[in-house]
C-alpha cells in the first residue's frame, strides 16, 4: 500500500477534538473543510502499519472534525471510510452505525446517483454480507450496479471489484450460476488492465469455491484446479510488484490453497508474506 502521508505531525496526533455540541445548530456552517487527501494518506499509514486503534482515532477525530464545520462532503466520506474499516474489523455495531448516517448524507447532499454514491452502496452490500445478511445486500450491489455500468469503462477496477463483491453475495445465498457468471466478468474486467493480475487471481479463487458449493467436489476438480492453476500463474507473475497489498492476497489466498491440498504452495506464499512484512 503505497503511503501518502509526508511525515508531519498533524493535530489530531495530539489534540483532542473540539466540543461538537457547543453552540452548533443543524444549519451553522463555519466555512472550510477537513482535508480528505491527507486524513485518507494518514489513513493509509495506520492501515499499512495494522495499527487499527490509530486508525479508528484518526477517522473518529477528523468526523468530529467534520460535524464542527458542517463539512457534509467530509462527513460522507468518513462514514464511508468507516463502513469498509469496520467491516475488516469485525466490528457489526460499528459498521451498522455508520450506513443510516451515509445515506442521509447522500440524499441531503443529492449525490445518491453518483460515483461516490456506488462506491458507498457496495460498501453497505459488503457489510450486510460480512455481517451474515447477504438478503439485505442485492439492493445496495444493484443500485451500485447500475450506476458503475453506466458511468465506468470497462476496464475500470471499480467495476471488477463490484463484480467479485456482489458474485460472493450471491454465492453465499445459493445463487451458484449468477456468482459463477460474476466472477468471469470481473475476470474480464482485470484482464483488460496492467495492474489487474492479483484481483484476477482472487476472482479465480472464489469461483472455485463457488464451483465446487454448486457441483460438489468430485464433479468439479478438473475445473476447480484449472481455477487454482491459474490463480498461482498469476501470482507467480513477476511483474506483479511485491508490496504489502501482494502481501495482503498471499496471506488471503493460503486458506483456499491449503482447502484443495496445495500446502506447499501456501506455505510459500505465507513465507512471501512474511518477507515482505519483515523487509527482507
Amino acid at each position: 500500500m503505497e503511503k501518502r502521508f509526508d511525515g508531519e505531525l498533524l493535530p489530531e496526533d495530539y489534540q483532542e477534538p473540539r466540543c461538537v455540541i457547543c453552540d452548533v445548530t443543524e444549519n451553522w456552517n463555519p466555512g472550510g473543510s477537513i482535508p480528505l487527501e491527507r486524513i485518507i494518506g494518514k489513513y493509509d499509514e495506520y492501515m499499512g502499519e495494522k495499527d487499527y486503534e490509530g486508525a479508528r482515532r484518526h477517522l473518529n477525530y477528523w468526523l468530529e472534525e467534520g460535524q464542527i464545520l458542517n463539512d457534509r462532503k467530509g462527513m460522507f466520506s468518513i462514514h464511508n471510510e468507516f463502513l469498509g474499516f469496520s467491516r475488516m474489523t469485525g466490528d457489526r455495531e460499528g459498521a451498522y452505525s455508520h450506513i443510516a448516517p451515509a445515506l442521509g448524507l447522500l440524499k441531503g447532499l443529492g449525490m445518491e446517483d453518483s460515483i461516490s454514491a456506488a462506491t458507498c452502496y457496495i460498501n453497505i452490500a459488503t457489510v450486510y454480507d460480512a455481517f451474515g445478511e447477504p438478503e439485505k445486500s442485492e439492493e445496495y450491489f444493484n443500485k451500485a450496479r447500475r450506476i458503475y455500468e453506466e458511468h465506468l469503462q470497462d476496464d475500470d477496477a471499480r467495476l471488477g471489484g463490484l463484480y467479485n463483491n456482489m458474485a460472493l453475495s450471491m454465492n453465499d445465498t445459493g445463487r451458484f450460476d449468477e456468482a459463477i457468471e460474476l466472477y468471469r466478468k470481473a475476470i474480464e474486467v482485470m484482464r483488460r488492465r496492467e495492474d489487474g493480475k492479483l484481483e484476477q487471481a482472487i476472482s479465480y479463487l472464489n469461483m472455485a469455491n463457488a464451483i465446487v458449493d454448486r457441483d460438489g467436489a468430485d464433479a468439479s476438480e478438473e475445473e476447480v484446479y484449472g481455477c487454482l492453476d491459474r490463480a498461482a500463474e498469476l501470482m507467480d507473475d513477476p511483474s506483479v510488484p511485491r508490496n504489502s497489498y501482494y502481501a495482503y492476497v498471499c496471506e488471503k489466498s493460503t486458506g483456499t490453497f491449503e482447502f484443495y491440498g496445495w500446502n506447499g504452495y501456501a506455505a510459500e506464499l505465507t513465507e512471501r508474506a512474511r518477507k515482505i512484512y519483515e523487509g527482507a
